[in-house]
């Protein structure tokens, strides 16, 4: 299994030896890591370094919050260009939903940033990793057509019918998270994705409800996403799996390229 959207530079490093040993015994082969701001995007490259037949790294600005100042911008496009080989992804990026109306910038100036970081991840020939949530989620998509990204992964998707099918005819992927094992709302979206566009994440270290509850989320829960995806799908678990793994692997291409 591979967790294709974690925060893993939030996780305390000190732990993560033993954590990671303790996700691969469980059988999770990698994860994805993403970037909230140009701090945290040194921060994953410095984890992948000291695993990197585990982290696959990606870098980017977390549109929940405050844009940054062009100079953070100006040497994040930087790193970009010195660690290309290291970076799996462009991410995670896109458009602000829950915070909008307390951030001190409007979506026209979030759709522009949007748009330059979209442009460095096509120079670079790299997929990117999505926040676009509700109706936020269109405005992205039809961002994504006008840049041409070829790859582009929606984590964590909330969106209409409609813009679900656009996002899946389009070719693009879709994860799901925890909540699907607990959410109507998920698994119904989970039922709209062909299986073949399919991804799994946990978005750690974020917490969840049901039977998640009061429990630090790690790469552990992955099992009890793909075994809830084995019953919607109606198919044996490691078919799914092998499934996921596969998608997780045509999404994310560089992740062979980036091992040492």
């Amino acid at each position: 299994m591979i967790d294709a959207h974690i925060h893993l530079e939030q996780y305390e490093v000190r732990m993560l030896p033993a954590q990671i040993d303790k996700w691969q015994e469980a059988g999770v082969k990698g994860i994805i890591a993403v970037s909230n701001d140009l701090p945290s995007s040194y921060r994953t490259l410095e984890l992948r370094d000291t695993f990197p037949n585990f982290v696959h790294a990606a870098v980017g600005f977390h549109p929940e919050q405050p844009l940054p100042v062009e100079q953070d911008f100006l040497e994040w496009t930087r790193l970009v260009q010195s660690e290309r080989k290291k970076l799996v992804a462009i991410g995670e990026i896109g458009l602000p939903h829950y915070n909008l109306e307390k951030l001190p910038y409007s979506i026209e100036h979030y759709w522009e940033f949007l748009s330059r970081c979209l442009q460095v991840a096509v120079q670079h020939q790299l997929p990117v990793a999505l926040h676009a949530v509700h109706d936020k989620a269109e405005m992205v998509f039809d961002l994504l057509k006008q840049k041409q990204v070829a790859t582009a992964h929606f984590h964590w998707l909330k969106a209409p019918e409609n813009v679900v099918k656009k996002i899946v005819d389009a070719g693009y992927y879709i994860s799901v998270t925890p909540e699907v094992c607990y959410r109507t709302r998920d698994q119904k979206l989970a039922k709209q994705v062909p299986l073949s566009q399919l991804l799994i994440e946990t978005d750690g270290p974020w917490p969840y409800e049901g039977e998640f509850k009061n429990q630090p989320t790690t790469p552990l829960f992955l099992e009890k996403i793909r075994n809830q995806l084995a019953t919607l799908y109606g198919m044996n678990e490691h078919k799914m799996q092998e499934q996921l793994v596969l998608n997780t692997h045509r999404c994310y291409q560089e992740i062979k390229s980036t091992l040492t």
